[in-house]
């Protein structure tokens, strides 16, 4: 598997690129801005983009998914629940001070339990709200991608429009912490922790904490 992270935009989002080493097909997990830089990793590897993959619907996540869908043709992939949030993100961009172009539809809904294949790799998809109302997260081999759900000793805000503080807290009890201590996770922004690291130690899980993002 070929794994690249980068952070984009001036939110400080990660983007990830995963692309299977035999067949050269991609998925690009929140392409929050800087297309360019996008296609540039994806052209390194000569990876051919099928799909985008939103993990939920706030703008530095999803920003760049018009500009990459029209350079790549890539099927673009979100919850029911967070896609009216893309095609309408410029407004919400704007009150943060930001031009971000609004998203094209969903080529398809993604909901629990689905399995998102591109050659050798498959992503299980599993609702985690809470962040927002169609949170979710992609896991595959040891790895969970989390989108704003859990960071580094911190959660995603709730309290935004559709947040849920107990649904995000029970999300990352029953669906992330059941995965197993040395499944890495690459959270939405910061650095990538472990399940283990933050059963121990992130403090919204032994009581009280800062929410970041």
């Amino acid at each position: 598997m070929i794994l690249k992270s980068l952070v984009v935009g001036p939110i400080q989002a990660n983007c990830y690129i995963l692309g299977c080493e035999r067949t050269k097909q991609a998925a690009v997990i929140d392409p929050g801005d800087e297309v360019d830089r996008i296609l540039i990793e994806l052209a390194k590897d000569e990876l051919r983009l099928v799909y985008i993959i939103n993990t939920h619907g706030h703008f530095d996540h999803t920003g760049g998914n018009k500009a990459l869908k029209e350079a790549t043709g890539a099927e673009l992939l979100i919850h029911r629940a967070d896609a009216p949030m893309i095609t309408h993100q410029g407004s919400s961009a704007a009150a943060w001070g930001m031009n971000v172009q609004n998203s094209p539809a969903p080529d398809r809904y993604i909901d629990e339990g689905d399995v998102i294949t591109f050659g050798d790799i498959s992503l299980k998809v599993l609702n985690t709200p809470g962040h927002s109302p169609g949170g979710i997260s992609l896991v595959t081999d040891k790895m969970v991608f989390v989108g704003d759900t859990l960071f580094a000793s911190s959660i995603g805000r709730t309290d935004f429009p559709g947040g849920d503080y107990e649904g995000l807290i029970r999300g990352v009890q029953t669906k992330i912490f059941t995965l197993g201590d040395d499944v890495v996770v690459y959270p939405g922004h910061g650095p990538q922790t472990t399940v283990g690291q933050e059963k121990q130690y992130n403090p919204f899980f032994a009581g009280g904490g800062m929410r970041l993002f």
